[in-house]
């Protein structure tokens, strides 16, 4: 979302710029860009989604675990 908004507003975006605007800390921005599975609150996500204008599902996607199925069991 923030390449997308960079090139509609033509310029660079900032991690802290994204802070400023959203009253989240930084910290909390950068692992949330840098740290794969990152869990956050959903007051983080309700902001950020108000920031870029845009709904849930274009900030995050679900990805399923590789969970071993259990063996089915014959009758």
């Amino acid at each position: 979302m923030i390449e997308k908004r960079q090139f509609s507003e033509g310029r660079r975006i900032t991690i802290n710029e994204i802070a400023t605007s959203t009253g989240l800390n930084r910290m909390t921005l950068s692992k949330i860009l840098n740290q794969k599975g990152y869990g956050t609150g959903t007051e983080t996500i309700d902001k950020l989604c108000a920031y870029f204008e845009c709904q849930v599902e274009d900030l995050m996607e679900h990805v399923p675990e590789d969970v071993p199925k259990e063996p089915e069991q014959s009758p």
